[in-house]
């Protein structure tokens, strides 16, 4: 149960300027989401409290807080890759240029490195014009970039550069950076809204049903599982073996493997497993070859950490590089047959880059559309701190300190997890 001060998005101040949006309904500042919609639940809440958990509804204002002749917008990619980055990019600007009349729009080049000057990275101007056909395209036409950067450098360019709105587009490192850009702007007391749009393919921001991309990465991944299955089929007592994105959730693994009901073993980074002795993965796997003849495992990037030890370092964004597990269980796995001399022939394939470039699937592009939209709406009231995102199928507006108190996860409990495992089959590796 979230207190509701944990709710609370931060407004610039009065919203006084008359929207320029022709649209046949505005939404109410009172207008609110339960976040918690499970009935006994929402119940308990109210006589307990006389009120549920909620968030504030997304969606155009009647009265917005800055006037757009005379406002200029930035946006900014950070982090690796996503399908739909160029999506969120080009509907911001189609958003701002034409239903509000934001004529100015820089874009950041490389992520936060293009608000340090230093870097000589420079902005691009955006207009309809400059980002009429990137959406068919993979990638960002921005650039990216990872890693902390000076935070009042920063801050001192967008106020030379008399910027009034800030979108940045990413994960969960982007977004704790956007955070503390909040907090030097509220320290100087400018007038800079910063609303974040949630970009991570592994789908692990808390509060959003699904970022972006997602949806896409799990489309790009079966293909490769159906591929990795007949590699297996094809062989005697062959092996496919598939690593998908999933530094610490394994969402991608958990959906690819339902989508493609060719899987046998789904390995995440929240349950752990065994891979020796009896009971163990390679134990079940070897039975498997004897009773089927091929066997697929999918694992996610993050899982079987338990198995590398030590200290390690952690990359530009503060994350601590994991280990291949990819690469781990193909030679444990070779190893581990060749030593009790069963004939067994793998196939490993690591699709992760080629998955993170493509271009957005239909459902995906339209979500992208949906989210920049109202990040739109929400920077022109004012609204800052924040991101935008959906829950429980309403798009709200999402406090940035929620947003990154901690990574979503798949419940080794929950009812995902129990679905994938009567999809599959799977044993209990523990």
């Amino acid at each position: 149960m979230l207190d509701d001060r944990d709710t609370i998005v931060t407004n610039l101040g009065e919203c006084r300027v008359d929207s320029p949006l022709s649209v046949r309904r505005f939404i109410g500042e009172d207008e609110r989401v339960i976040v918690d919609v499970e009935y006994g639940r929402v119940e308990d809440s109210f006589k307990e409290r006389g009120r549920a958990s909620s968030f504030e509804n997304a969606g155009p204002r009647r009265k917005i807080f800055f006037d757009p002749a005379a406002s200029k917008a930035a946006i900014v990619t950070c982090g690796g890759l996503c399908p739909g980055l160029n999506n969120v990019i080009r509907a911001l600007v189609m958003e701002l240029y034409y239903q509000y009349g934001v004529k100015t729009i820089l874009g950041v080049r490389y992520g936060y490195e293009g608000l340090i000057p230093s870097y000589g990275h420079g902005f691009l101007d955006l207009h309809p014009d400059t980002v009429d056909e990137i959406h068919a395209k993979g990638g960002t036409m921005l650039g990216s970039s990872r890693g902390n950067q000076n935070v009042p450098a920063m801050v001192d360019t967008l106020e030379e550069n008399g910027v009034s709105m800030l979108f940045t587009i990413g994960g969960d490192g982007t977004l704790r950076g956007a955070r503390d850009l909040c907090d030097e702007i509220a320290r100087r007391k400018l007038k800079i809204a910063v609303v974040g749009v949630p970009k991570t393919i592994d789908n692990d921001i808390s509060y959003v049903d699904r970022t972006f991309g997602f949806e896409t990465a799990v489309a790009e991944a079966t293909k490769v599982l159906d591929s990795a299955h007949e590699e297996a089929r094809g062989a005697r007592n062959g092996i496919g073996l598939v690593r998908v994105m999933g530094r610490d959730s394994g969402f991608i693994a958990a959906y690819t493997a339902l989508a493609s009901n060719v899987v046998n073993y789904v390995l995440l980074p929240e349950v752990p497993f065994r891979l020796h002795g009896d009971g163990g993965l390679l134990d079940h796997l070897k039975r498997r070859l004897e009773a089927k003849r091929h066997a697929v495992i999918l694992v996610a990037e993050g899982a079987g950490q338990e198995y590398f030890g030590g200290d390690r370092t952690r990359d530009a964004s503060g994350n601590v590089k994991h280990g291949d597990i990819g690469v781990f269980l193909r030679d444990e796995i070779n190893a581990h047959f060749k030593k009790i001399d069963f004939h067994a022939n793998l196939k490993y394939i690591d699709p992760s880059y080629t998955i993170r470039s493509v271009p957005a699937s239909p459902d995906d592009a339209v979500y992208c559309i949906m989210l920049a939209q109202n990040a739109v709406h929400g920077a022109m009231a004012g609204k800052t701190d924040m991101m935008v995102g959906r829950w429980n199928n309403y798009f709200t507006f999402i406090p940035l300190h929620l947003a990154v108190q901690k990574r979503k996860k798949v419940d080794p409990d929950g009812y995902l997890w129990s679905i994938v495992k009567g999809a599959t089959g799977q044993p209990d590796l523990a």
